[in-house]
């Protein structure tokens, strides 16, 4: 026994130094990359500079195992091209780390560079086809890491690009299942831009009751006052489509003198020029002025957008009274309309052309020309868009299928050797286990007989035989209880937790027969032992262990005082059901007083007496020359008081 206790140690040892020098390496690895990482993030630095320390930390990355390491490292790179404006070397790298690597990479960055990659593709490269497939792969990912508030924001980037392609319905439904992953306290900005969008989509569908209450929910959940006031703005034209031009009139006038709004230009001509609108409409205004005041602001601001709005209203107003300033209008918006590649604005202007020119051949050609071309790409659009969300829906069924089968097959073999592994894990750390007892109980009893102190020995076979019949009774019964799940094919999760449990209830024999900590951090581990024991519904109320000076103290008179807390620790969890323990430590004179108390249920002398573990530490405290005195009645607490000559 002594031999092989001898060679586990020295094993032990062995592989503890090897694993310590492999840890070393591993330190200085990750201790590069993250400073070369920092680097790369430093906008102090040059943009060559920033790229070449990012460059650097990903060259050191191959040299560990690690999908987060080169997954963040990865996405970094991508991040400054793009950041940078860099969107040539943005699409190279994508392909070449991510598209190559994806199965090396840690699916959150994998998410995030879908989702960066969407979001180049629709505001930069306005390609609506490659941002909606880019923000469906990341959907898909953040579905798998279950990070539900991503799924939501990327639903919501989808359900935008299919309003702004007309496709309304499609775009009603990816909003609303949007609305089912964004958190309602959290995430207010993206949950009410997907109601401000959803009564776009029911204005464009003529659902003007629909819109009126999105829009009005819109309103009520966001909590920026800009978005706000644009919500409003999308309210007021709404109640303009829908002929309620008072409604509308309220909110543009109300809405028109707030500071914010003014300060923003481009947002407060839109609602200047909206105002002149419904009040035509209404009969209130009859000059241009209004409309003029909008369109100057545009014009100063560069406005293309908001200039075609502005001459299309102009075109509109003048349609009835002056025919040539209206065909000029409509004329400037369809070269607009050209520049900007807008077609949908262009064919509005040509309705309006043709009813002024009914006889142009040419305008009703231009005007069937592009509504088959819209109606075309449209199409196309919504069933790309839906062949996306289609490919998306059966991707997500085939993981689940795959982790249902995976997870069958895996319970069939567990069931086929779960019994030999359990049995085997355990007999060997049991074996473990029982070594290193055995060896340190040898140590301590070579101690105790060389400083000849009788009581001290027979405490430490008390101790031993306490802790061999716990194994026994306690250890070895819920281990027959597990073998018992195992041959009676119970639920996996059922035997897992039982062996978890198994697992901290040899943790605990572990940590209570470890040898103790004597050096200059006694106290430290001291204090972590009574936390550790202290159970959650229980406060611990700690004095004077701090400021005792623990280098004075003798090496076995520490070993002793840790020893003799930690089994008082361990009666009052078995037996007090004590609501708060205190313990304290004062020195007088050349003697070491510590007092414990608590307010459990105490007990009779009787029954104190009958405990083995009060009469282990009574010896403990003998063999040190020092004494121990216990105050308990039932129903009032246990007390005990400890003098030890330092």
């Amino acid at each position: 026994m002594k031999h092989s206790i001898l060679l586990l140690l020295i094993v032990l040892f062995i592989s503890c130094y090897s694993e310590k020098g492999n840890d070393l390496e591993v330190e200085k690895v990750n201790d590069s990359i993250s400073y070369y990482f920092l680097e790369s993030q430093n906008l102090k630095l040059k943009l060559d500079e920033r790229l070449r320390a990012i460059n650097k930390a990903i060259e050191i990355s191959k040299k560990v195992k690690g999908q987060e390491i080169i997954g963040q490292l990865s996405y970094q790179k991508t991040w400054i091209h793009y950041s940078s404006g860099q969107y040539d070397s943005l699409i190279f790298f994508d392909e070449h780390l991510f598209q190559d690597s994806i199965e090396d990479f840690d699916l959150y960055y994998i998410a995030k560079q879908r989702y960066l990659m969407g979001y180049y593709f629709s505001e930069i490269a306005h390609n609506s086809d490659k941002a909606f497939q880019n923000y469906t792969l990341s959907k898909s990912y953040y579905e798998q890491i279950g990070d539900s508030s991503w799924v939501g924001r990327n639903l919501l980037n989808m359900g935008t690009i299919q309003k702004d392609y007309n496709d309304f319905f499609g775009s009603k439904e990816t909003l609303t299942e949007a609305l089912k992953f964004l958190k309602p306290k959290s995430e207010t900005v993206y949950i009410s831009q997907c109601y401000n969008l959803l009564a776009t989509n029911h204005r464009k569908l003529l659902n003007y009751s629909d819109a009126i209450k999105y829009y009005n929910q819109a309103i009520t959940i966001t909590s920026s006052k800009k978005d706000r006031l644009i919500y409003q703005n999308n309210l007021a034209v709404t109640y303009t489509d829908n002929a309620q031009y008072e409604d509308a009139i309220v909110i543009l006038e109300s809405i028109s003198q707030d500071s914010i709004l003014i300060q923003t230009r481009g947002e407060y001509a839109r609602v200047l020029d909206n105002l002149a609108y419904a009040k035509w409409f209404s009969g209130k205004e009859h000059k241009a002025e209004p409309f003029i005041d909008a369109l100057k602001i545009r014009t100063q601001n560069s406005d293309k957008r908001g200039l075609i709005a502005s001459y299309t209203h102009l075109g509109e107003f003048y349609s009835k009274n002056n025919a040539d300033k209206a065909k000029s209008y409509f004329h400037t918006v369809i070269q607009l309309s050209k520049t900007l590649k807008n077609p949908r604005a262009e064919k509005d202007a040509l309705k309006f052309l043709m009813n002024l020119e009914p006889k142009d051949v040419k305008l009703r050609d231009r005007y069937v020309f592009l509504q088959d071309s819209l109606y075309q790409q449209e199409l196309k659009v919504k069933t790309q868009f839906a062949k996306y969300k289609y490919d998306d829906k059966l991707k997500q069924e085939s993981i689940l299928r795959l982790e249902k089968e995976n997870a069958e097959k895996e319970l069939e073999v567990t069931k086929q050797r779960t019994q030999k592994i359990i049995l085997s894990s355990i007999g060997a750390f049991i074996s473990v286990l029982f070594g290193f007892v055995g060896y340190y109980f040898v140590q301590r009893t070579k101690r105790l007989r060389k400083e000849k102190e009788v009581a001290a020995l027979e405490a430490t076979y008390k101790t031993e035989e306490e802790l061999s019949r716990r194994l026994h009774d306690d250890y070895g019964g819920r281990l027959n209880q597990t073998m018992l799940l195992v041959q009676n094919n119970a639920d996996k999760l059922h035997i897992l937790d039982s062996l978890e449990e198994l697992y901290d209830q040899s943790r605990d024999f572990s940590r209570e027969i470890n040898d103790v900590e004597t050096g200059e951090n006694f106290w430290e581990g001291l204090l972590a032992m009574l936390q550790f024991k202290t159970p959650s519904n229980t406060r611990l109320f700690l004095k004077g262990g701090k400021e005792t000076d623990w280098s004075s103290v003798p090496t076995l008179t520490k070993k002793v005082v840790f020893k003799v807390l930690q089994e008082l620790m361990i009666n009052m969890v078995r037996h007090s059901q004590a609501s708060a323990i205190a313990v304290t430590f004062e020195t007088v004179g050349k003697t070491l007083k510590i007092s414990y108390a608590d307010d459990g249920v105490g007990a009779s002398k009787k029954a104190m007496h009958l405990k083995n573990g009060l009469r282990n530490t009574e010896k403990r405290i003998r063999a040190i020359h020092g004494t121990i005195t216990f105050d308990s009645k039932e129903g009032d607490g246990f007390r005990a008081q400890i003098e030890i000559p330092k």
